[in-house]
């Protein structure tokens, strides 16, 4: 197994993702089945990474950042199941449902979620529509 960190070029995240091997990244890559979580864009890249050497005297270290990062992911998923129970999906329907609700003053007796590009997001900003971006993971633990 390989581990690649990635970066996708429209939204500019940075994320890592394994692979069997180089030549599996290839033929993904190749059939467009790289795709960003966030902005669902195919045009992903690989990333500059830094080898992972482990060392006796920085286990330690290591251990630290990956339950910090175990952490962190369960304060993101503790967020996402609030949004779940409280707000309503709209999907791509993003940008349209919340100008629904500003411009035509639709009250909602939810909030609204879903997804929207960048550019869509800097869009209803300049029209005044606040919108947050959040961070989202797949909940993968069985």
């Amino acid at each position: 197994m390989i581990i690649y960190s990635l970066i996708c070029k429209d939204c500019e995240l940075l994320f890592n993702s394994w692979f069997s091997s180089s030549r599996d990244y290839e033929k993904l890559k190749k059939k467009n089945f790289l795709n960003c979580h966030v902005c669902n864009s195919t045009n992903i890249e690989k990333n500059l990474m830094s080898p992972n050497l482990l060392r006796s005297k920085n286990n330690n270290k290591i251990n630290n950042q990956d339950s910090k990062s175990q952490e962190i992911k369960k304060i993101i998923l503790k967020y996402q199941n609030y949004i779940k129970k409280n707000f309503d999906y709209v999907g791509e329907n993003f940008t349209y449902e919340a100008r629904s609700i500003y411009y035509k003053d639709k009250k909602a007796s939810k909030g609204i979620y879903g997804t929207a590009t960048k550019e869509e997001l800097n869009e209803l900003k300049e029209e005044g529509i606040v919108s947050e971006l959040i961070p989202w993971v797949k909940n993968n633990t069985n």
